[in-house]
């Protein structure tokens, strides 16, 4: 199956406890010609069977459900050594969820809120699709100054890094403080175009998947603060 434009559509599986909220999600989405669901979950391991089976593009997950939670399936699909790990975006509806950065640890490509419009749930899928991340400067100053506490650097050792130039550590660093790439331009005065050439240097020198690993990874070295 393709769109008008002859280009396969994003192939989405949908997993949340919540039969309304599950059903409501499906038909916002199926709506879309780049988009069709391919399968639905009620549980992490539903998920994780439905995700196997279907090899969908993108995984709409939520976080608290029985059997399996979203964190665990997430681990289980999209976490360090799995091989071809799906995309997940995670939808919760706490902003402040203790489970939020515990989430993106395990693999999650993004994060969004159930009260979010439908517009910005089918550009977050678009967007998880297409290989970037979804954290908002936002939600990652909201999700750093709530958890600093667990985002202490695990070790001094920053040998990791060394891969990369000053420049590319500096931005780094703000990456990590939740800046967005134009603001990113903005604090260096460089273009945008050059930013996003440093970032795109900094996730392949660091083998990191996306922006998210970037936030993560830089706090637990403790990037935070260098620029």
């Amino acid at each position: 199956m393709s769109t008008r434009s002859g280009v396969a559509p994003i192939r989405v599986v949908v997993c949340d406890d919540q039969d309304l909220v599950r059903t409501g999600f499906v038909t916002i989405i199926d709506a879309q010609p780049d988009l069709r669901v391919v399968g639905e979950a009620a549980d992490g391991q539903d998920a994780i069977r439905m995700v196997e089976q279907a090899k969908p593009d993108v995984v709409v997950m939520d976080i608290r459900m029985p059997r399996l939670d979203g964190i665990e399936a997430t681990r289980r699909i999209a976490g360090p050594g799995i091989d071809n790990p799906a995309k997940v975006l995670i939808v919760t509806t706490f902003n402040l969820d203790a489970l939020v950065f515990d989430a993106l640890r395990a693999g999650a490509s993004g994060f969004l809120l159930k009260d979010a419009r439908p517009v910005e749930l089918l550009d977050a899928i678009r967007t998880v699709a297409a290989g970037e991340s979804l954290l908002s400067p936002t939600v990652t100053r909201t999700l750093i100054g709530r958890y600093a506490e667990r985002v202490r650097p695990v070790s001094r050792d920053r040998s990791a890094l060394d891969a990369l130039t000053a420049r590319e550590q500096q931005v780094l660093a703000l990456i990590a403080e939740g800046l967005s790439n134009a603001e990113i331009a903005l604090a260096l005065v460089i273009s945008h175009e050059t930013v996003k050439t440093y970032v795109s240097r900094i996730l392949s020198k660091l083998d990191l998947r996306d922006r998210v690993q970037a936030v993560v990874l830089a706090h637990r070295l403790g990037v935070v603060g260098d620029s």
